[in-house]
């Protein structure tokens, strides 16, 4: 019988609306609160109204909004030496995965001291970081109930991935309201993030009962509402359902891990900064048909997660099925391929051997090397 362990150090307060109760949250912490965002999110008028909240309990605020979408070194650095400046004895990360990856990494050296790149891995992290509320705004990273936080090296041109559970939120504040503003692309690709997530963090071979659960659950909530809530925003429940798929894919895959799809994207993200969700999308359909053998029933089910009807299939046929339905769901956003959007022929080989040494390679259902790596992205070139 399978032996497992499952950690959520975070505290997660969902729902509309929640939002209102960050002054509550935060004075929980501290009094002086360094919010990392980025320009996009100041523009929505969402940092003014928590800036607000927080002086109605008496808690001083600074804004570090210098974060781009794949979040870099750089940013990280000087975020830490602004928060080192204001004293701050708390971190509120607002945005999509950039802005609370970069708000953990900040809090990784307040506390531990040196660059970012110095805790590239699993568990270099050995002191818990500086407090930290996330409050998510796209529906797609699941990172605020996450222990990870990626970051670009910008000198290798590659995404680094630094992990310990000393690194997660203190309180998610997951508000669903705060996803309506998004514009529709965004949607597509933060919601096809959130679908990568929950089935790779399924199929991985570190997968375990309860992160099984959440997964499938994640799969039914993002399959059955990402088109709506990318052809209307407005749609509240349809927010709201993608926004509880996403954190449920998120606690799944923090528990269990990803897998080849985000060792591809991750590569490409670093060589091309190509939005995370966009690569993940591209690439999703190439990993599961690849995968599939290594697991039949595991992805069949999938199918069937996805709202595909598998009755009297086979395992390999119900899998089959299930790529397809995510091929069809790609068409149905718009997503680009690969090639539209800067993937180069010359740089397939560099490519593959990133996505080789990703740290979660090893965790893929079936076993891969570079060549493998290499003959996907060439899938992917060709659109095959």
């Amino acid at each position: 019988m399978l032996t497992f362990d499952f950690l959520l150090p975070t505290r997660i307060v969902f729902g509309n609306n929640v939002i209102n109760q960050i002054g509550d949250e935060a004075v929980k912490f501290g009094k002086r609160a360094f919010i990392v965002t980025d320009k996009g999110i100041l523009k929505t008028g969402y940092i003014e109204k928590i800036q607000k909240l927080l002086k109605d309990t008496g808690i001083k605020t600074e804004v570090f909004s210098d974060v781009d979408p794949n979040p870099r070194d750089k940013s990280v650095q000087n975020g830490f030496k602004k928060a080192a400046n204001f004293k701050t004895d708390m971190l509120i990360g607002v945005g999509g995965g950039s802005a609370i990856d970069t708000a953990k990494a900040i809090g990784v050296i307040l506390q531990e001291g040196g660059k970012i790149k110095d805790y590239e891995g699993l568990d270099l992290v050995s002191k818990p970081i500086t407090p930290l509320i996330a409050v998510p705004t796209s529906a797609g990273t699941g990172t605020e109930v996450t222990f990870w936080s990626v970051i670009t090296d910008t000198k290798r041109k590659f995404k680094m991935s630094i992990g310990s559970p000393l690194m997660a939120a203190k309180v998610a504040l997951v508000d669903p309201m705060l996803t309506v503003s998004l514009p529709k692309e965004v949607t597509a690709f933060t919601g096809m993030d959130a679908l990568v997530h929950a089935i790779e963090g399924y199929t991985s071979l570190l997968a375990q009962p309860v992160s099984d659960s959440l997964a499938i659950t994640a799969i039914k909530l993002i399959s059955t509402n990402i088109r709506e809530a990318y052809s209307n925003g407005n749609n509240i429940e349809a927010r709201y359902n993608m926004m509880l798929g996403s954190m449920l894919a998120g606690i799944s895959f923090a528990n269990s891990d990803i897998a080849s799809v985000h060792c591809m994207g991750e590569a490409m993200g670093g060589l091309y900064d190509t939005p995370h969700g966009l690569a993940m999308a591209i690439f999703l359909p190439y990993c599961m048909e690849h995968n599939i053998i290594s697991n039949t029933k595991k992805f069949g089910t999938i199918a069937d997660a996805l709202g595909e009807n598998t009755e009297g299939l086979s395992n390999m046929d119900s899998a089959r099925l299930g790529v397809l339905a995510v091929r069809n769901l790609l068409k149905d956003l718009n997503i680009p391929d690969a090639r539209s959007v800067g993937l180069k022929k010359t740089d397939l080989n560099r490519l593959a051997a990133a996505a080789a040494i990703n740290v979660s390679a090893e965790s893929n259902p079936r076993v891969l090397d570079k060549q493998d790596f290499l003959s996907m992205f060439q899938r992917a070139y060709n659109k095959e």
